[in-house]
C-alpha cells in the first residue's frame, strides 16, 4: 500500500460520503434516498469496471479514488454489486449466492442483534 493509494481512498472517500449526502436530501432522504443512491453507485461502479477493463487503462490511484474512494463512500453496495458479479463471471455460482444471501443476512441481523444490545 503506498501512501499515494491511502490518499486516494482517504480524500475520494470524503468526496463520497459527502455526495451520498447531498443525493439523499435532495430527495428527501429515507430508504428510497438509500435505494437511489446503491443503484446509482451500482450503474457507476459498473461503466468504471468496464471503462477500465477494456478502454481507459487509468493509474491504479485514479482508479482507487474513483471506485474505492469515491464509490465506497458513496455506497458501499457498488462494491458489493461488483464482487457478486465477478464470482459469477468466474463460474463460482454457488460461492455468488452464498455471498449475496449471506451479506444480506448477516448484515440485518448483525443490526438487529446490535441495536438490541446497544437499547
Amino acid at each position: 500500500m503506498s501512501l499515494a493509494t491511502l490518499g486516494a481512498v482517504f480524500f475520494g472517500g470524503g468526496f463520497g460520503a459527502a455526495l451520498r449526502w447531498i443525493v439523499a436530501a435532495l430527495v428527501g432522504g429515507g430508504p428510497w434516498a438509500i435505494f437511489l443512491v446503491n443503484v446509482s453507485g451500482s450503474i457507476v461502479m459498473g461503466l468504471l469496471a468496464g471503462l477500465f477493463a477494456q478502454r481507459w487503462p487509468a493509474p491504479m490511484e485514479l482508479r482507487t479514488f474513483l471506485t474505492t474512494g469515491i464509490l465506497g463512500g458513496y455506497t458501499t453496495f457498488s462494491t458489493f454489486s461488483l464482487d457478486a458479479v465477478l464470482l459469477i463471471e468466474r463460474g463460482q455460482w454457488g460461492q455468488a449466492a452464498l455471498y449475496v444471501v449471506g451479506s444480506v443476512v448477516a448484515g440485518i441481523t448483525g443490526l438487529v442483534i446490535a441495536m438490541k444490545l446497544a437499547g
